[in-house]
């Protein structure tokens, strides 16, 4: 009797009892990445170049390997990417794939902080001094991308930073696409996050099992429908570029601080409005653990003459000088239970 039938198809049980044929799974072929291979000028380390793009330790987009190399997912204007850098000695080398390899492989050197000058920078106090002595490698990475950036940023506004990375994750993962190359297969894939179209189309109850609520989901929405002039402002001057992207409705000085750190790699715009910061460079540099805003750009105002506010926050939060801990952690609240 073998062979005298058409094997049965795969199928799977629905909820209302019926059967949905499921279809085998298509293996995915992976071309040779397009490589490319940069000398930087002094010391780099790539975990704390590209570190800031990483939201949480799960993050769908980003990947630090054993080895030492970082992978990143990301949507480009020429498409979905995937980036894969590795240091050996003195040089750099990258690796891409998809239709936005080339111009990953063209950014590389702003991505590792090329467009920054370090040298511009001059402590005014012994513990930024020490941290930048023990940090060589810094640099303000410069992605060229607004809204990779913005959106993880709109995600966690008011919220604990557990919540806004589950949010993210759970976005990406069930709205993005598999990341090009060998890193969109295997156990745990890298995604692409969704094209801005696919943002907007989301449901509202997606936002609310991802925990956002509908203020932050509403800011992600109005902002997509634009993304096509928020990338442009990459063009400008990180100021002006900032001013733009408060125009739009619930983005304020603090999003739109984290967001031209990285689309910028602007180093004197310092994030205010931050639940922790100003504590913690209160604290490291006048033992102050109740400053404020005020407070705060005060005492970073010796930087502010060298146009390098950012950058002094940034090795400040190196030190590991934080004040302890006097009241219990925000409490995290999963809308999506609700």
């Amino acid at each position: 009797m073998a062979g005298r039938f058409a094997p049965r198809p795969v199928t799977r049980t629905t909820v209302r009892g019926g059967e949905v044929t499921v279809s085998a799974p298509v293996p995915r072929q992976t071309s040779a990445p397009r490589t490319r291979t940069w000398v930087p000028e002094g010391p780099l380390d790539l975990g704390l170049v590209l570190g800031p793009l990483r939201r949480g330790p799960a993050d769908p987009m980003f990947r630090a390997a054993r080895d030492g190399s970082v992978w990143r997912a990301c949507r480009t204007p020429a498409g979905p990417g995937t980036l894969r850098v590795s240091a050996r000695g003195g040089e750099v080398c990258g690796e891409a794939w998809g239709p936005g390899a080339e111009w990953l492989l063209d950014r590389l050197p702003e991505l590792l902080g090329a467009a920054d000058d370090p040298g511009a920078f001059e402590p005014r106090h012994r513990i930024v001094a020490l941290a930048r002595h023990r940090r060589p490698g810094l640099r303000l990475t410069r992605t060229g991308l607004v809204l990779e950036s913005l959106i993880p940023s709109v995600l966690e506004q008011k919220v604990t930073t557990d919540e806004a990375y589950r949010a993210w994750r759970l976005l990406v993962r069930r709205f993005g696409e598999p990341a090009p190359g060998p890193a969109g297969t295997g156990e745990h894939p890298m995604w692409v996050m969704p094209a801005p179209r696919t943002w907007a189309l989301i449901p509202s109850w997606e936002w609310h099992r991802a925990g956002v609520d509908d203020k932050r989901a509403s800011t992600i929405l109005r902002a997509v429908r634009v993304a096509a002039r928020l990338e442009r402002v990459t063009a400008l001057p990180a100021a002006e570029a900032r001013g733009l992207l408060e125009v739009l409705p619930g983005v304020g000085p603090w999003t739109s601080a984290e967001v031209i750190q990285r689309s910028h790699g602007a180093a004197d715009e310092v994030t205010v409005g931050d639940l922790h910061l100003p504590r913690i460079v209160g604290w490291a540099l006048a033992g102050d653990r109740d400053a404020d805003d005020t407070v705060m750009l005060r005492l970073l105002e010796p930087y502010a003459s060298q146009g390098q506010r950012h950058r002094a926050a940034r090795l400040i939060l190196l030190s590991g000088s934080v004040p302890g801990r006097r009241k219990p952690k925000m409490p995290r609240v999963d809308i999506g239970r609700l």
